[in-house]
């Protein structure tokens, strides 16, 4: 087991999938579920981590032009987690905060891909640099 050192949460296992395709972002679903079932996460918290994965691996493919998602099993002081780090090299988010407000879209869908992603997790955690890409990492944890 190693550690990961940006949150220093012990990781149980990891996945790494590329997203450059709408198949891709079915695969990530599948393999969230899996690992989500893996866990013991509830069908509630099964549906809210896969749900908001698949509106991030969508925006990452959309907006991003395609990239990556790592999923780690966490686990932290006797409890067990998903975590998700959705990353690309795309244009980058101007503004978080108008990106982060429902029905704000540039692509004109909903709006509620990345607030919503928010509201279904535990953790959400959003780096973005014009230029350079976005990294978003979120994650659920087993309820005890």
């Amino acid at each position: 087991m190693r550690t990961d050192s940006e949150a220093r949460v012990p990781i149980a296992k990891t996945d790494l999938l590329p997203i450059r395709s709408g198949e891709d972002v079915v695969r990530v679903r599948q393999q969230v579920r899996a690992r989500a079932i893996e866990i013991g996460l509830g069908l509630v918290d099964q549906t809210k981590i896969i749900t908001a994965a698949s509106e991030l691996a969508r925006n990452t493919l959309d907006y991003g032009g395609g990239g990556e998602v790592r999923i780690d099993l966490v686990e932290e002081g006797g409890r067990k987690g998903v975590r998700l780090t959705f990353e690309d090299q795309g244009p980058g988010i101007p503004d978080i905060a108008q990106a982060l407000t429902d029905h704000y879209t540039t692509g004109g869908g909903l709006g509620l891909g990345l607030g919503g992603a928010k509201r279904l997790s535990n953790e959400f955690h959003i780096e973005s640099t014009l230029g350079v890409g976005t990294r978003i990492t979120i994650a659920r944890w087993k309820s005890r």
